[in-house]
């Protein structure tokens, strides 16, 4: 099956039996990882890594201040999961993703949910504006904003 994806990005993600618990389902700490590899993934082929301890571009250096997440239906076993991400809202300072983690073919969520992250200055640990590169990538994740007769449904 082919996923037509309208807005984000999808990364394929594999589950590892270190990620499951005792049950033989992914352990619900994981879900925050997976969605950690898969977006670290991303902006990593699109230049943004990390190398001797340090980013290479500014925008690397950002903390999350808000992380939810909804469990639908448990990952049972091992094996890929899609990731699809996208960004909601993308400010002076910080950006705000959401996701839904599903079965590899897209039919099954098991998880969804939001992750806000704000841009710091290495130095004074404070907010610091998005540079222009980090803006172009973003641009392509941005979820378009509902106009006309869907925005009322």
């Amino acid at each position: 099956m082919t996923t037509v994806l309208e807005y984000g990005h999808i990364e394929r993600i594999r589950i590892h039996y270190d990620d499951l618990d005792a049950m033989g389902i992914v352990h619900n700490a994981r879900y925050a990882l997976l969605l950690e590899r898969a977006l670290t993934a991303y902006w990593e082929e699109r230049g943004f890594t990390f190398a001797d301890g340090r980013p290479t571009l500014p925008d690397t250096f950002h903390a999350v201040v808000e992380f939810t997440i909804s469990y639908r239906t448990p990952i049972r076993g091992t094996g890929d999961v899609a990731i699809h991400f996208w960004l909601d809202s993308f400010g002076r300072t910080s950006g705000g993703y959401g996701f839904r983690i599903t079965s590899a073919d897209g039919t099954t969520t098991h998880a969804e949910g939001r992750r806000t992250i704000v841009r710091l200055d290495p130095e004074t640990m404070r907010p610091t504006p998005w540079t222009q590169a980090a803006r172009d990538v973003a641009a392509n994740l941005i979820k378009p904003a509902l106009t006309g007769p869907e925005e009322a449904a």
